[in-house]
């Protein structure tokens, strides 16, 4: 009895997989599929997203439209596509700042478990810059400048992001006190950076390479594991002495948890395709500097459960506030 039970178990089993390998082909997708960006237009996310839309649009033949759901640093976009059905008909993709929001927002609407990870696309390291008048060439000697000066040198960061909790880090590891001006968006940021209202600033290499090449700004570290190509001469923090964690900005895709995982797989492999292909690959490095990964779902949760567990006891133990 027990073997033949086993043995119904076993074809029930491979049943139930075989119906939802069907059903993802056959009968999915069901109409229109949404991509949430929960950002506005603009920045790196929305321009990401519609790249990939374009190109899913071009090989699948699939309807696909983009949502745009700012607000609260991506937590409404990203409640909405929790809470959606799990069917494999919404879809999210989003920027580095959506892990950090549980820590900065303990009252979020949804939790990480109602979210799928489905893969990070990829990611570029964040670059520390200052205006063309100030005397630094390398963010050391800025750290040297502000042990002189206490408080005086000031540095632009995002609010609620994953810059400000590593620069209240090498603060503390390295017993410097920069004055650190949150900003609510890189826009503003960068405004300020340009015109020396702030001695250095940090963000994205995507959005201040611009900046860089035009000389209005000057690169003194980026914060990867290596240098980056698109930098060869801006050593890293680690380079400088600087006491840090890498830290990287990245783009990630998500699912509502409970998606079919045939019809994860699915996606995965089509935008796995859309990505690695020339065009779309040459178009992410030279917009956005972008190292292309592609990681898969098991991969793209265990990077997002290390990289909580980094940043969060940061967040905890220096009481660094969102706002």
């Amino acid at each position: 009895m027990t073997i033949l039970r086993r043995r119904a178990l076993l074809a029930g089993a491979a049943a139930s997989t075989f119906a939802a390998s069907a059903w993802a082909e056959g009968e999915w997708p069901k109409g229109s599929i949404r991509i949430i960006v929960p950002f506005p237009p603009g920045g790196s996310t929305d321009p990401v997203a519609r790249i990939i839309q374009a190109r899913l649009i071009e090989t699948t033949g699939w309807h696909i439209i983009i949502e745009n759901k700012p607000g609260g640093t991506g937590a409404v976009g990203s409640a909405v596509a929790a809470k959606a059905a799990p069917d494999g008909q919404t879809w999210m993709i989003t920027f580095d700042s959506h892990i950090l929001n549980p820590a900065f927002a303990p009252g979020l609407p949804y939790k990480d478990s109602d979210l799928l990870n489905v893969m990070e696309i990829g990611r570029t390291p964040q670059v520390i810059t200052t205006h063309p008048d100030r005397p630094y060439r390398t963010f050391a000697e800025a750290v040297a400048d502000a042990r002189k000066r206490p408080g005086r040198v000031n540095m632009g960061v995002l609010g609620a992001s994953q810059a400000l909790v590593l620069m209240t880090l090498v603060k503390k590891e390295n017993d410097v006190d920069i004055n650190l001006i949150p900003y609510k968006g890189g826009g503003p940021l960068n405004q300020d950076l340009l015109a020396g209202v702030t001695d250095i600033g940090i963000g994205s290499l995507t959005s201040l390479s611009p900046h860089i090449r035009a000389n209005k700004v000057r690169a003194i570290a980026v914060t990867g594991e290596k240098r980056t190509p698109a930098l060869p001469d801006t050593p890293t923090l680690a380079e400088q002495g600087i006491k840090a964690f890498p830290s990287y900005s990245w783009w990630g895709v998500y699912a509502p948890a409970g998606t079919p995982r045939p019809i994860v797989d699915r996606m995965h492999a089509e935008i796995t395709k859309a990505v690695r292909s020339a065009d779309v690959s040459q178009k992410f490095v030279e917009q956005f500097n972008m190292e292309i990964l592609t990681t898969s779902p098991e991969e793209f949760a265990a990077y997002q459960k290390s990289e909580q567990e980094r940043w969060f006891k940061v967040i905890k133990d220096n009481d660094i506030k969102g706002d």
